[in-house]
């Protein structure tokens, strides 16, 4: 999660647009995959149309990644993870859709109460970012449907081979969008300390990152694994208060409305955990 949220900072000092560094960033990353799966082998026992769902999947979680990292240009780091802080709130509508399960008054209520904490983010917020809340808020919402979507397809096959066609499906989609679009005006070659930057993002954040959720999913329970996830905009905010100049663009009321929306998150985590103690 510490590498989660240090992804948003990386985000912030490359100087790339969101869509080619989105690019870039699958493309590192499934290179680097091809050294620990065992793509082909995985491929010929794998049935096409379970192929196509993780595609699909795949478009899902680029998208996520272009609206996150286009929330940090349009306003900052800080304001893309405290967005993303909201993403239990997306799940919990998600999920009862493709579950085919009723809407749970816990869910109702704790949504009803992230939205004065969001009122509180943006009312002293500079005009000029409102932009990036609302691509936060947008990736925030891929980024739940992925998870939902991803929590079915995950056991149909091995987790990295899944991860790696998500990826690479999103790196040809962005890539195919690239090459049909006007990109005259669009810097598409990394320069200087991107390169590095870009690296760190797609070997350190991206696979390292998953081979450890990967590793930590065989040890830890569920309801542990879920409080390590609502702990990234926690690093991500704190790195990016101390190396970025977030703070100089937020007000007291943004770190307010952000730690509260949080608080809600672990406090609902903490409600579910005893709920499902006491029905078992």
């Amino acid at each position: 999660m510490l590498l989660f949220g240090f992804a948003a900072i990386l985000g912030d000092l490359i100087h790339l647009s969101p869509t080619v560094l989105v690019w870039w960033r699958l493309l590192i990353t499934i290179f680097s995959l091809i050294l620990v799966v065992n793509v082909l082998s995985e491929w010929k026992k794998t049935p096409k149309v379970l192929l196509l769902k993780w595609t699909g999947i795949g478009a899902i979680v680029a998208l996520h990644w272009i609206a996150f990292f286009a929330s940090i240009k349009l306003a900052n780091a800080s304001v893309a993870l405290v967005c993303l802080a909201t993403g239990s709130i997306f799940t919990s509508f998600f999920e009862p859709v493709f579950d085919r399960s009723r809407l749970k008054l816990r869910e109702i209520i704790l949504a009803i109460l992230v939205v004065p904490c969001m009122v509180m983010i943006v009312s002293d917020l500079d005009v000029s970012l409102i932009n990036g809340v609302w691509a936060g808020l947008a990736s925030s919402a891929l980024l739940s449907l992925f998870g939902v979507l991803n929590k079915k397809m995950v056991h149909l096959g091995q987790p990295m081979f899944i991860t790696f066609i998500e990826l690479a499906s999103g790196c040809v989609l962005i890539g195919l969008f690239l090459l049909f679009s006007d990109t005259s005006s669009v810097q598409l070659m990394p320069r200087g300390l991107d390169w590095l930057y870009l690296l760190l993002l797609a070997i350190g954040c991206t696979t390292l990152g998953y081979v450890l959720i990967l590793y930590s999913l065989k040890n830890l329970s569920a309801f542990t694994i879920s409080l390590a996830f609502n702990l990234e905009p926690v690093y991500g905010m704190i790195l990016a208060f101390f190396l970025l100049k977030d703070a100089s663009q937020l007000s007291w009321t943004f770190y307010l409305g952000g730690s509260l929306i949080i608080l809600l998150i672990f406090l609902d985590a903490f409600i579910q955990k005893k709920m499902s103690r006491n029905n078992s």
